[in-house]
């Protein structure tokens, strides 16, 4: 069974028992969330838009910051120079059922 979610305005392909990364949901590790499915596939039957009936159920596993990302800006001859850097947060979910 393959499912096309909407996480934060991002879709994702998943299945069931898969863990992925997606930007930051509110919740603590543990606490279970229900994705907005846009597609289901099982058994060869396809389901989109509206006729959607199935629900896909996920648990939070973890909160985790991405990479370093640095912005970087200089002007020549001039003496200027800023330099910033932030870490992008993301929530590490597990597909519990898709049903």
């Amino acid at each position: 069974m393959i499912a096309v979610v909407k996480v934060a305005g991002q879709q994702y392909k998943v299945e069931k028992d898969q863990t992925l990364y997606v930007p930051h949901l509110d919740g603590n590790a543990g606490d279970k969330v229900e994705l907005e499915a846009l597609l289901v596939e099982a058994n060869g039957q396809l389901s989109v838009g509206s006729s959607v009936k199935s629900k896909v159920h996920a648990e939070i596993i973890d909160h985790v910051k991405g990479d370093t990302v640095i912005a970087y800006k200089q002007k020549r001859r001039k003496g200027f120079r800023k330099k910033k850097g932030h870490r992008t947060e993301y929530t590490k979910i597990k597909v519990t059922s898709i049903a």
